[in-house]
């Protein structure tokens, strides 16, 4: 299989990310823009240690950001490969562009808490 980052279908639109994405037998293949500096720490609430237990394999294609994990910061910037590990948190920086890899199994559930945290916090600030 083969594809563009425009090709994959758009499943995601915000004022901080825009996300591409598909799913290749039990490989999530995602490609994500950040408009703005996104910590997805915030979202990650409820999960194990509030961390995401979900392994992801990427590639930086510009742009930068960091992953945390076991007492550890690591950085990567445009051209770098990457792996986050389970139980991680991560910051990108805006302008940031990525292909990221993931198990479609693992990933599903850590997405589902996401996509909760994200709902309450909108209705928070909306004032809902």
């Amino acid at each position: 299989m083969r594809a563009q980052k425009t090709e994959l279908p758009k499943t995601m639109e915000t004022d901080e990310l825009t996300t591409y994405e598909a799913v290749w037998g039990e490989i999530h293949v995602e490609y994500d823009v950040f408009k703005k500096r996104f910590d997805v720490t915030p979202y990650l609430k409820g999960l194990p240690n509030d961390r995401d237990p979900c392994p992801h394999w990427g590639i930086i294609v510009k742009g930068r950001g960091k992953i945390i994990y076991d007492g550890k910061e690591e950085s990567f910037q445009a051209g770098d490969v990457y792996y986050a590990p389970p139980g991680h948190t991560g910051v990108f920086e805006e302008g940031t562009e990525l292909w990221e890899f993931s198990p479609q199994d693992k990933l599903q559930k850590t997405m589902e808490v996401i996509a909760n945290n994200m709902t309450a916090m909108r209705k928070v600030t909306l004032g809902i």
